[in-house]
């Protein structure tokens, strides 16, 4: 088994790095410098750091690596969409996509490279997971997005971006100590300073880490329902086989509603599988009485996976029909799908005919009931 990537500087929390000028014997003001240099102005190295003496950087690079990702690939959609692939440090590529819209600049985060949740209609979901990435791959991410829509004129510095979303590749609750390392971080008033308001982490439904994710966070939470009774649930998501529906849905009416939270349902709708009326009329009765919207995503259709979009009059009736049930639905523009970068369609490390995809996992099995394979 591979071990993990080991962390670098920018993995390390404030405290940490506090810790680390206080034991090189350095002034407790060279913390925050390091900090910000990291995470307003994203460094890619230490020689960035230039009001910081030689002599220090030297002796932190010998203490701590300083890996920043490396851009392999850009592409440009003509709605403006950006997808990015990143190469990390020890090969592996992720991939993250920028979203423009009038008075939002969105990045759609990734926290793993590839998968383990095998949803059958995502492309991700065909890689496997090869591993988790570190918190500061994760921030860097946020880095190299902002530095680069500077370079192409997309906006002023130093941070463009002003909505997070954590759905690209992976699973972001598979990965939670690096996720909730990389929110604080991002919060962080020395760091990019974003508004928990501004910041959501999507869950295909590990039930217990949702739990201590709205315990100890204040950002927003989406889950991805998809379905509305157990048996199509478990045919698109295996891992309703171990958190059911009803278990799901009881730990959204449990989830801590705190600084106006509410959550958001994601619901993926594929042609003649999930997108009946009888579905619409299920999915009200489930979410009822949760302070929620329903984001309808109509399928972005991946070669190979066998399912089909459904027409556009399929998809505003099912939302007419949500509607009608006094349940906040909107029906979410695809974007960037010219560039395989609309939502299902991540899959930067080849997909499932990539040897790498298998045998690297090195996170720790999902827990709960049955089995997800």
């Amino acid at each position: 088994m591979k071990s993990a990537a080991p962390r670098d500087l920018r993995s390390l929390p404030r405290a940490e790095v506090d810790a680390l000028v206080a034991r090189l014997g350095e002034k407790p003001y060279r913390a925050r410098q390091i900090f910000r240099w990291l995470h307003q102005k994203g460094a890619a190295s230490l020689d960035e750091m230039t009001d910081l003496p030689a002599a220090l950087r030297a002796r932190l690079g010998a203490e701590v690596p300083l890996e920043a990702l490396s851009r392999a690939a850009e592409r440009r959609s003509t709605d403006g969409t950006i997808k990015w692939t990143w190469k990390t440090a020890d090969g592996r590529l992720v991939e993250s996509v920028y979203m423009p819209e009038p008075g939002r600049k969105t990045l759609c985060v990734s926290t793993q490279a590839g998968c383990a949740m095998g949803c059958t209609f995502c492309m991700t979901g065909t890689m496997g997971l090869v591993r988790n990435l570190t918190a500061g791959e994760i921030v860097d991410q946020v880095a190299r997005a902002n530095r680069r829509l500077v370079e192409l004129g997309e906006a002023p510095g130093p941070r463009p971006l002003t909505n997070l979303v954590f759905m690209g590749m992976g699973e972001p609750l598979h990965n939670y100590e690096n996720l909730r390392a990389a929110l604080d971080v991002l919060l962080s008033e020395d760091g990019p300073n974003f508004s928990n308001r501004h910041v959501t982490v999507s869950t295909a439904g590990i039930v217990p880490e949702m739990r201590r994710f709205g315990e100890e966070t204040d950002v927003k939470l989406a889950v991805s329902l998809n379905a509305t009774t157990d048996e199509v649930r478990s045919a698109l998501m295996p891992l309703n086989r171990r958190w059911p529906i009803a278990e799901l849905m009881a730990a959204c009416r449990d989830f801590p509603m705190k600084k106006g939270r509410r959550i958001t349902f994601e619901y993926v709708l594929l042609g003649g599988v999930n997108d009946s009326d009888e579905d619409a009329v299920r999915l009200s009765r489930i979410v009822k009485g949760i302070p929620a919207k329903v984001n309808l995503i109509p399928y972005n259709e991946n070669p190979g996976l066998g399912f089909l979009a459904p027409a556009p009059a399929r998809v505003e009736a099912f939302r007419d029909r949500l509607v009608r049930a006094n349940v906040t639905a909107v029906v979410r523009r695809n974007r960037g799908q010219d560039i395989s970068a609309a939502c299902g369609q991540l899959a930067a490390e080849g997909g499932a005919g990539d040897p790498r995809r298998r045998g690297e996992d090195d996170t720790p099995p999902l827990t709960g009931r049955g089995s997800a394979g």
